[in-house]
């Protein structure tokens, strides 16, 4: 790569860089600024005096603990239940042979192509029947497990050498003790990206937790911010430190997961 390639190269991407960030250092702003900055004709950029007050402010309105910690639990859950379920199947998959293994593991990615929009109705009639609506099981069991995932597991326990675990067995491991102490280590890059992908769209999720809940303390915090956006649509500081609420979490769970993840993308990209 020339020099000029590169300087023209490093130049759109701090222009990426901007263009992503920017946004959310005024959405930082907005939610340290009073009401009547937010409403003022001329915006403004950072308040003279910031109102870190705005995030106690928050909570005193609405029951946004309630929010937070619903959505923990229900993110949390599914996440480590993909984690857990996930690459079982994706091994089974990959190193077991059964009957029609392949018509399975076709039928299962099938799945992906049809629309949640489609799903929704008979899942919201099969929860309802069930007695589960506005409750954490209709909100986390339908999601326990994932094509997705299963596909991406399978994608990476897929290259391991099966002498490696055979060798094992002859040794006396047993087949638990060999996904344990052979497959997972291999595929820990899979893992981390598994998980922060599975905890990112559950933590971001709205249309489901919407249709599911009743009640405001099983609202998630998707649901709760646009149920407070719409009964306080003047308080833009208030709902942008809502926003900042929202996305802190998924930020540093990636700033803990990045070495895996990028690893993660990067074999994902060469299989």
């Amino acid at each position: 790569m020339s020099g000029t390639t590169r300087v023209v190269a490093y130049c759109l991407l701090g222009l990426a860089c901007a263009l992503t960030i920017v946004p959310l250092l005024y959405v930082v702003s907005l939610s340290l600024q009073t009401e009547a900055e937010t409403l003022s004709a001329h915006p403004v950029l950072w308040p003279d005096t910031p109102r870190f007050d705005n995030y106690a402010t928050l909570f005193k309105l609405a029951p946004f603990g309630d929010f937070i910690l619903n959505s923990v639990v229900v993110a949390g859950t599914i996440t480590v239940a993909h984690l857990i379920f996930d690459p079982l199947a994706g091994y089974a998959f990959a190193k077991f042979r059964f009957p029609l293994r392949n018509t399975l593991f076709i039928a299962l990615l099938a799945t992906l192509m049809v629309p949640f929009f489609i799903r929704m109705v008979p899942l919201f009639v099969m929860m309802s029947n069930l007695g589960w609506l506005n409750t954490y099981q209709a909100l986390i069991v339908p999601f326990l497990m994932d094509a997705f995932g299963i596909f991406l597991m399978r994608q990476f326990i897929q290259p391991i050498p099966d002498d490696l675990m055979d060798a094992a067995r002859a040794d006396g491991a047993g087949e638990l003790r060999v996904y344990w102490q052979i497959v997972l280590p291999q595929v820990k890059p899979a893992l981390a990206v598994l998980g922060l992908f599975t905890f990112v769209f559950q933590w971001n999720e709205f249309l489901w937790p919407l249709v599911a809940t009743k009640t405001e303390n099983m609202r998630t915090i998707p649901v709760g911010l646009t149920q407070f956006n719409q009964e306080n649509f003047t308080l833009w500081h208030l709902t942008a430190a809502g926003s900042i609420i929202l996305f802190v979490p998924t930020a540093l769970l990636f700033l803990f997961t990045q070495r895996y993840f990028v690893r993660g993308i990067t074999l994902s990209g060469l299989k």
